[in-house]
């Protein structure tokens, strides 16, 4: 289902700033870090940059080199297996999910059960990369796990389908729920300079319920 936002810059800022908006996994791993899932630039003052954001998700495996295999839609609750294709390279393949009453979830499982190497597998949001596990070892797993939700922060140099900073998942950035919406608005406020600068702000606004 796809959720269609708009972003207004009702800030004193004139387009200078970098917006950015990411998701985060539930459940990550340590030295796992959050994706630039959309980066917003050059929207000035009073302007408007639509976006769509998609509940559904898509897992490619991907190598060193940048390439990437072909996407699967994954549900929520999802199982995938990594294996041998017959070229030697890794392969994506799905599998069916726990019966019911065992161990399963909400979870999006990504199985490496090739005898040997490490690969990186990728969720995708709307076409554009959103959350990554990098080198996932023969016998290991990568597992997302995401809520209807986007944060959304002011930042520089940012580049979409990068890893975000640590300082900038610690700066205080808003989260916007989307359960149950169909279409809003986030509009940002504040900026200037000098003694009448204010801190920039995002409120959710003309929200569409479903």
């Amino acid at each position: 289902m796809n959720v269609n936002l708009r972003f207004v810059n009702h800030s004193n800022d004139c387009g200078n700033s970098e917006i950015v908006l990411f998701q985060r996994n539930v459940i990550p791993d340590f030295d796992e870090l959050a994706i630039a899932w959309k980066v917003i630039r050059f929207c000035g003052r009073d302007c408007i940059h639509p976006f769509v954001y998609s509940t559904d998700i898509e897992i490619a495996l991907g190598d060193e080199h940048g390439n990437f295999s072909p996407r699967m839609s994954a549900q929520h609750g999802g199982r995938f297996v990594i294996g041998v294709h017959p070229t030697g390279r890794a392969r994506l393949t799905g599998e069916p999910a726990p019966a019911s009453g065992a161990d399963g979830g909400p979870e999006i499982q990504v199985v490496n059960r090739m005898p040997r190497g490490a690969v990186n597998v990728n969720a995708f949001n709307a076409g554009k990369l959103i959350a990554a596990k990098q080198a996932v070892a023969p016998a290991q797993k990568a597992v997302f796990r995401f809520t209807p939700a986007l944060w959304i922060g002011v930042a520089s140099q940012i580049e979409e389908g990068r890893a975000l900073s640590s300082a900038v998942l610690s700066s205080d950035n808003t989260m916007l729920p989307l359960a149950g919406i169909a279409a809003g608005d986030i509009v940002m406020t504040g900026g200037g300079s000098g003694s009448d600068a204010q801190p920039f702000a995002f409120a959710f606004e003309n929200i569409v319920p479903l």
